[in-house]
């Protein structure tokens, strides 16, 4: 049929319309189906409230971690990390909301960067020489060095996927970077259960020894708060059915 012919001309479009439609509609689960979203939001905003204004007075006897020996470059190290850390659990927020990611792919793909190269890597670089050389023993230096590069790890190869266009990928590694950003709300948490539990036992089992119980509590805090959310975003992954055809639908990107 001749290609002006009317008809033919306007039913032409209206497919595409419809199979455009139909794409979108997977990558944009209703909000019920992730109830975590606003809780998580809000107990980042109410965290940061709490945890950023003692940094931002530059006196180190604000800090709430003590100045470790001969590590003078200790404070002014720590107050960056904990800049950049508010801008990456800020933006993490908005980057796991299916929904946004789906109306609004220009801002979403500008909040990842600005988490990427404004949150977690210069955080977590930091965090390597302020985790290595802390003051609550060898077990809690462990385990932040660990974090740090897992953390710097993940998100790095989340990136790197988004790149490549293989967006199933990138949403897999930046829920475990996710998971971490978020640990150091959880540490506090097993940091408040584990005192609680251990506090009666002070003068028996720790010998009345307040540091070998402030890095026992380290020790746990520590290793408990990025281990369990990061096992809990593999066990998520793993219930999750695998990305169609090769991995590049746009739909999965987070």
């Amino acid at each position: 049929m001749d290609a002006t012919d009317t008809p033919d001309s306007s039913s032409a479009p209206a497919p595409p319309r419809r199979a455009c439609a139909t794409r979108a509609s997977p990558g944009a689960p209703r909000w019920w189906r992730r109830p975590w979203i606003a809780p998580f939001a809000m107990v980042a905003a109410v965290f940061i409230a709490f945890s950023l204004p003692p940094y931002l007075t530059g006196d180190p006897s604000q800090s709430r971690i003590p100045q470790p020996e001969n590590f003078s470059a200790h404070y002014p190290l720590l107050v960056a990390h904990v800049l950049f850390g508010a801008v990456a659990m800020l933006t993490a927020g908005l980057q796991i909301w299916p929904r946004f990611r789906v109306r609004y792919p220009v801002i979403h793909r500008t909040l990842g960067r600005i988490y990427v190269f404004g949150g977690v890597l210069p955080a977590g670089l930091l965090a390597l020489p302020i985790g290595a050389l802390g003051p609550f023993g060898p077990v809690a230096r462990a385990s932040n060095v660990v974090l740090a590069s897992l953390w710097l790890t993940c998100t790095i190869a989340g990136y790197r996927m988004a790149r490549r266009r293989r967006y199933a990928e990138h949403r897999r590694w930046m829920i475990r970077s996710f998971a971490l950003t978020a640990s150091i709300i959880t540490n506090r948490l097993w940091g408040t259960a584990a005192y609680f539990a251990l506090a009666p036992q002070l003068a028996m089992t720790f010998h009345g020894d307040e540091a070998f119980f402030a890095a026992t509590l380290a020790g746990l805090s520590t290793w408990l708060g990025w281990v369990i959310p990061l096992l809990i975003a593999q066990w998520w992954l793993e219930r999750q059915p695998r990305s169609r055809s090769d991995g590049r639908s746009t739909i999965d990107a987070i």
